[in-house]
């Protein structure tokens, strides 16, 4: 298990000698904010960074923040891109518009998702929005972005997936309902998306085994999260704070276990803890058939092969 030390020194120590481009999801805030703000100031901006959010005005204030780049690292910069990823067209749309600007992608990030235990609230494509955000889009994104993938290691550079989430935390996939079309509830969309998780990277990395993909726990994170909006649960989670405060790592702690657990994978698949751990196939889906009838799925519910 890597110390937070551990971590930063073998953080601190990525220099690559190309300029390498980063796609992140939830860049505005939380894990993924986070994130950012380390690799570009370990770069000192010699990075192309894609901030994915909703909140411009937070992604200009954080984009504000960062390292300029130097005018002799040709490609570094950094953007925003706007996008609700609970639609699925929407990620379609985002993928086709990075496929065609963007000249490799050597890391892509998933940190955006929705939260919460209320009933099942179905997008205008019929997919339930934790699910959509949680497992859906990174599905579709990932699989979308494979050719800028590819491109980066026919460079002879890293290209590698992290999709922040809770490895080995899921409990065993319905196999015969898959999307919880039939029988919902909102803490199981917000399980078996875990899960889902799992088996995601693991056919990933069957189909594209010169890639890395690493689903990762990031444990309890004090992050805008834990704000509530509701002015009465704000006022009782005052004194709630002392506890949350011992529970929880801050964002940057964790955001420390996130790079390194990006930086340090080669290829195939990762599951890894919240220290950076890789816990092999500990706890993984045993449904029969739960990796190949997912993936089947996941195709036909995002339309995938109509955008291709």
């Amino acid at each position: 298990m890597p110390s937070l030390s551990v971590a930063r020194a073998s953080n601190a120590a990525f220099h690559p000698s190309f300029v390498p481009v980063m796609v992140i999801t939830g860049a505005t805030s939380g894990i993924g904010k986070a994130m950012t703000d380390i690799i570009a100031r370990q770069l000192n901006g010699r990075i192309h960074i894609v901030l994915v959010a909703r909140n411009k005005a937070a992604a200009d204030k954080i984009i504000a923040s960062l390292p300029p780049a130097q005018p002799s690292d040709q490609g570094a910069t950094y953007e925003f891109i706007p996008c609700d990823l609970t639609l699925m067209k929407n990620v379609h749309a985002l993928a086709k518009d990075l496929s065609a600007r963007l000249p490799k992608i050597n890391y892509l990030v998933h940190s955006a998702g929705v939260f919460g235990l209320r009933g099942r609230e179905d997008t205008e494509e019929g997919i339930d929005r934790k699910l959509a955000s949680r497992y859906y889009a990174r599905f579709v994104l990932t699989y979308d972005l494979l050719p800028l993938l590819h491109k980066a290691k026919d460079l002879g550079e890293p290209a590698s997936v992290l999709s922040i989430l809770g490895a080995g935390m899921g409990p065993e996939v319905i196999v015969d309902d898959l999307g919880l079309k039939k029988n919902y509830g909102g803490l199981k969309a917000m399980l078996q998306s875990l899960s889902y998780n799992d088996l995601m990277v693991a056919e990933f990395a069957r189909r594209e085994p010169d890639i890395a993909f690493t689903h990762i726990y990031p444990g309890n994170v004090d992050t805008e999260a834990l704000i509530f909006s509701n002015p009465i649960a704000r006022f009782f989670s005052l004194f709630l704070r002392p506890l949350i405060w011992l529970i929880t790592v801050t964002p940057e702690e964790c955001a420390q276990y996130m790079v390194f657990a990006l930086l340090d994978a080669e290829k195939g698949v990762y599951r890894r803890s919240k220290k950076g751990d890789d816990i092999g196939m500990k706890a993984f889906p045993k449904a029969k058939d739960a990796q190949r009838l997912l993936w089947e799925h996941s195709l036909e519910e995002t339309g995938v092969e109509s955008w291709l």
